[in-house]
């Protein structure tokens, strides 16, 4: 597959951890990847996060496309397991409210003023189908629409084989309302300019590498009045509970990776990944950034802001 020139790449801490997992994980975890722009991202000092590791951008990039990739790979066919881990079993919850809460698809009593044809909708990092398929369920069962169209886009070709092994068991396969997409959230060249009704990204925006860019790409796609919407592991708003959050992310959750799924790593990056996300006033002001227009605060809080959704607007002209 990759070539082996990537050990150099993982250390300290990332050497530990990435090489305790299964033979798979190990196997993909020490692929390649070469790293020429290291020295000058350092000087011009665009850095961001690999876990607990702040690298600089292209360093991120090339392990993204290495060790991120290679979690993502190794956690595909598991991937419900991975968040009943992360979410204490609740994220099926979380989900199906923030797919009401979008309402998606055109109520034949609305399609006058809507869009006649049904939504157009990106699910970006949605890689097995989890929110696409309860877009689409929605919008047939609740709003009657049967022509809203989803595109599931997601930079690991293993997650979107894991999405289209899963919808061979709804009715959307090989239909016109569901397509698959490989692609980087921040730079999607082939999706049209003001071509998308609704924008998801559901558990996956914290591991991008650049997420100002991923919002203004967002931005970019959307139509005037199009919606951005984010559901993501956030900040805890509870001391004591974040304490127990805390104690429960670290302690257990890699060493059930390592039980449930043989993969030790996997599990630490990701609960890492959510620790250094922004909080939810920082990650709303990213959002107003990138050009959108906030409803309320910005923000819901789920259980108590162990994850949040997050909405943006694009204006009107």
């Amino acid at each position: 597959m990759l070539q082996k020139c990537c050990r150099p790449m993982l250390s300290g801490m990332w050497r530990k951890y990435l090489f305790q997992s299964s033979r798979q994980s190990k196997r993909l975890f020490s692929t390649t990847y070469r790293i020429r722009e290291q020295a000058e991202d350092s000087q011009n000092g665009r850095t961001t996060h690999f876990g607990f590791e702040t690298v600089p951008e292209s360093v991120k990039e090339a392990k993204e496309s290495c060790a991120v990739g290679a979690v993502f790979s190794s956690v595909a066919s598991s991937y419900d397991t991975m968040n009943d881990l992360m979410s204490l079993g609740i994220h099926r919850v979380w989900k199906d409210y923030f797919v009401r809460s979008l309402n998606p698809g055109s109520h034949p009593s609305s399609r006058i003023s809507q869009s006649p044809g049904g939504w157009k909708i990106l699910d970006i990092a949605g890689g097995t189908g989890d929110i696409a398929f309860r877009i689409l369920d929605h919008a047939t069962n609740i709003n009657l629409d049967t022509n809203t169209r989803v595109t599931i886009s997601d930079i690991n070709s293993e997650m979107l084989a894991e999405g289209r092994k899963r919808s061979l068991e709804t009715q959307y396969a090989r239909s016109e309302r569901l397509d698959f997409l490989e692609a980087n959230a921040e730079k999607l060249d082939m999706v049209e300019s003001n071509s998308i009704d609704l924008y998801t990204v559901a558990f996956g925006i914290r591991n991008f590498t650049n997420k100002q860019k991923a919002l203004e790409e967002a931005y970019r796609v959307l139509k005037p009045g199009g919606v951005f919407a984010c559901l993501e592991f956030s900040k805890v708003n509870n001391n004591l509970f974040d304490a127990i959050y805390k104690r429960w992310s670290f302690g257990a959750i890699p060493l059930l990776g390592q039980l449930v799924a043989a993969d030790r790593g996997s599990y630490q990056y990701l609960v890492e990944s959510i620790e250094k996300f922004p909080s939810q006033p920082q990650f709303r002001d990213m959002i107003l950034q990138a050009g959108f227009m906030i409803p309320g605060r910005g923000w819901e809080d789920l259980t108590g802001g162990i994850s949040a959704i997050h909405k943006g607007i694009k204006p009107l002209p």
